[in-house]
C-alpha cells in the first residue's frame, strides 16, 4: 500500500470532478490524504476513505506572505506524511506543492486545469507565474493537461518538456450521474418559451457581458427567449444582474448544489468564455442531451461539432454570439432535439469518466512504478 497526497484549493472541484479517480486509488488499496481548505464536500470525501488535512489557501492574487506560508505548510506536510506520490490541482497547489515535492525529492504529478488570468495578458505577473511554473514542473514526471491549447502554451514558453506531458479529455463526465434527459418542449405555462442556460461564476472572463447584450438584443425580436443563470456572481455584477432580471431578460437562481434540474429544463446551454481548462459545465449539459453554444477556444470547442450539436462563436464577439443564438432559435424542434442527442453521443465517445480515470491511472503507473 502506498500513500498518495492530493493538494487542491477547493472542496467542490475536488469532489465533483475527482471523486471517481480518488475512489479508484482507494479501490487499489492506496492511502489517500487530501490537503485543502475545509468545505462541506470534504465530509463525503472523508466517507470515501480519504484522510483530510485542513490547509488554508488564498485562491486569489499573489502575496509573498500568504503564498510563502502555503509553501512552508506544504514542506511541513510532506515531511510529516512522507507520501509516495503527490498529485496537485490548480495554480497555487501546483506551484508551491510542486516546489516542495521537488525539494524533498518526492515523486509528484501536476494537473493544469486551466491557465487562469495570469496567462491572458503580457506583463510581470505572467513572467512571474511562468518562472514559478517552470521551476515547479522541472522534476515532475507527469504534467497532465485538459486541452491541447494549454499544453502547447506550456511547451511554447518552455515550462515543460513534451515527454513530461499527458493530455486528458478534461476530468471526464460520469454518464450515469448525468443521464440523457428527454428534450423539453418550448411550452411553459402556455407560453412558447425558449430557455438558454448559463452555469458558472458570473464574471467578465466567462463572457457574460457579451451574453447579456446578445440576449437583450434577441429579446426585441424573440420576446419568448429567456436566459437562466445558475451560479455566484462577482460583486460588480450584482446590480447588473438585478436590473436584467427586473426587465425580464434573465432569471437568476444563484449557486445550486444540483444543477441537473436546470439543465433538464434548458433548450440550449451557452458558455461564451474567454479561456477554460475544460469546461465541465459543457460536459454536464452535453451528457444530459442539450445543444451547446460556446467559444471557439481550447477547453470549450472539444465538446462541440459545429452545426451538429451546437455552434462555436468568436471570443469576445457579441455579434457572432447573437447570430449563433438566433440560428439555434430558428431551428425546428426536431433539429434542436437532434443536436441534443448528438451532444450525448460526443460525451459517450470522448469524455466518459471511466476512460479518463483509467488513462490517468495508467500514466501514473507507467512513470512512477
Amino acid at each position: 500500500m502506498s500513500k498518495i497526497l492530493i493538494l487542491a484549493n477547493f472542496d467542490v472541484g475536488l469532489y465533483k470532478f475527482r471523486k471517481d479517480l480518488i475512489a479508484k486509488f482507494l479501490e487499489q488499496k492506496h492511502q489517500v490524504f487530501i490537503s485543502l481548505p475545509y468545505g462541506k464536500l470534504v465530509e463525503p470525501l472523508k466517507k470515501l476513505g480519504c484522510q483530510f488535512i485542513d490547509t488554508p489557501i488564498d485562491r486569489r492574487g499573489i502575496s509573498l506572505v500568504t503564498d510563502g506560508k502555503l509553501f512552508f505548510s506544504y514542506l511541513s506536510l510532506l515531511k510529516k506524511i512522507q507520501p509516495d506520490l503527490v498529485i496537485s490541482y490548480t495554480i497555487k497547489p501546483n506551484i508551491y506543492g510542486g516546489l516542495a515535492a521537488r525539494i524533498l525529492k518526492i515523486p509528484y504529478a501536476i494537473n493544469i486545469t486551466g491557465l487562469g488570468t495570469a496567462f491572458q495578458k503580457e506583463g510581470m505577473v505572467k513572467k512571474l507565474v511562468c518562472m514559478l511554473y517552470k521551476s515547479a514542473c522541472k522534476k515532475a514526471e507527469t504534467v497532465f493537461f485538459e486541452n491541447a491549447g494549454n499544453r502547447q502554451t506550456f511547451l511554447i514558453h518552455k515550462l515543460v518538456k513534451k515527454k513530461q506531458t499527458c493530455l486528458l479529455n478534461g476530468a471526464g463526465i460520469n454518464l450515469e450521474e448525468y443521464p440523457y434527459m428527454k428534450y423539453p418542449p418550448n411550452l411553459t405555462a402556455g407560453e412558447n418559451e425558449i430557455r438558454f442556460l448559463f452555469i458558472g461564476r458570473v464574471m467578465k472572463e466567462k463572457g457574460v457581458d457579451e451574453l447579456f447584450e446578445a440576449v437583450r438584443r434577441i429579446k426585441k425580436k424573440y420576446p419568448n427567449v429567456v436566459l437562466e443563470l445558475v451560479g455566484l456572481y462577482e460583486d460588480d455584477y450584482k446590480e447588473k444582474v438585478e436590473q436584467l432580471e427586473a426587465k425580464g431578460i434573465l432569471r437568476f437562481y444563484g449557486y445550486q448544489e444540483d444543477v441537473k434540474p436546470y439543465i433538464a429544463r434548458a433548450h440550449c446551454f451557452v458558455l461564451p468564455s474567454y479561456h477554460e481548462g475544460m469546461a465541465n459545465t459543457l460536459l454536464e449539459a452535453g451528457a444530459m442531451g442539450r445543444p451547446l453554444i460556446t467559444s471557439k477556444i481550447h477547453g470549450c470547442m472539444e465538446a462541440v461539432e459545429d452545426g451538429k450539436n451546437g455552434y462555436l462563436v468568436k471570443v469576445e464577439n457579441v455579434d457572432d454570439l447573437e447570430r449563433k443564438m438566433i440560428q439555434f432559435i430558428e431551428l425546428d424542434e426536431s433539429e434542436k432535439e437532434k443536436f441534443g442527442r448528438k451532444s450525448r453521443k460526443i460525451m459517450e465517445e470522448r469524455f466518459e469518466k471511466e476512460k479518463v480515470v483509467d488513462r490517468t491511472v495508467a500514466r501514473l503507473e507507467e512513470v512512477y512504478d
